[in-house]
């Protein structure tokens, strides 16, 4: 079975179900040896839309609504964006698996298990969204990952230092604010929840600082300033802080592309 071909199945499913199930299923295929990329598989398609459910309704970042965390729909509102984050997560690790072919076998394994690890963050939310009285769905959502997934199509390179290096590692620089926030209303099951997330989400930004780097190896350029070269060319101002330095240590940033960092921050 064509490693490429499950990837796009779990990509094109809608339903979130349907994409968990497909999922699980394509890992433990790949543990098993049964799913390996074919070198004659056809090319990829033009990126597009994921599969994904008819809502949440998608709107400009601006314009979701920020609600604070003292009342059970404001709880329940983070929950979602935290889910909508990790459903989107599942489709970009698919797509890194889909679209860049005749890689290592060791970066498809990598993406295959990232995609898992987000099917069950997103299984998780999805539960204690229920104990909320609310789906995934219930609120709207913005498209940023995917849009920076679709700006990345076309160059790996692009996609592992912009995707997991920068949106997704924003995730661990605000998380332990959150859990802080969560933790004086007494949310204590959302904290361990976001406490998972956060602890495994440092090897998926750890992946994307590997095989970034692989690929400035495998096309002789330097990999500090080219990635602050892209910083600069697809995030513009857009760069925030405050960083975690210490989980960005983790997830194999260094002491100077974090000097860098802050720079391009306080800018």
């Amino acid at each position: 079975m064509d490693l490429h071909a499950a990837a796009k199945r779990c990509l094109d499913a809608a339903d979130p179900a349907e994409k968990l199930r497909l999922t699980r299923e394509a890992w433990q295929a790949l543990l098993a040896g049964e799913l390996t990329p074919d070198p004659h598989a056809p090319p990829p398609s033009p990126i597009g839309a994921p599969g994904r459910p008819a809502r949440p309704r998608l709107v400009p970042a601006r314009q979701v609504p920020q609600r604070g965390l003292g009342t059970p729909q404001g709880r329940a509102a983070l929950v979602h964006a935290v889910a909508h984050i990790e459903f989107n997560a599942i489709n970009l690790a698919w797509d890194a698996v889909y679209r860049f072919r005749g890689m290592p076998a060791d970066y498809y394994r990598d993406w295959a298990s990232c995609a898992h690890d987000e099917a069950r963050h997103f299984a998780m939310l999805a539960e204690r969204l229920a104990e909320l009285d609310h789906v995934y769905g219930d609120f709207d959502a913005h498209n940023g990952l995917w849009e920076m997934a679709e700006k990345t199509a076309h160059h790996d390179t692009a996609r592992m230092a912009l995707v997991p290096r920068v949106l997704e590692a924003r995730g661990l620089d605000v998380t332990p604010g959150i859990i802080e926030r969560l933790t004086r209303v007494g949310d204590a099951r959302t904290v361990a929840v976001l406490e998972v997330i956060l602890r495994e989400e440092v090897a998926h930004v750890a992946a994307g600082t590997r095989w970034f780097r692989w690929c400035c190896a495998r096309d002789g350029i330097e990999p500090r300033e080219t990635f602050i070269g892209l910083l600069r060319q697809y995030m513009g101002p857009g760069l925030r802080g405050p960083f975690n330095h210490e989980a960005r240590r983790s997830a194999g940033f260094d002491a100077e592309e974090m000097d860098r960092l802050l720079e391009l921050a306080n800018g």
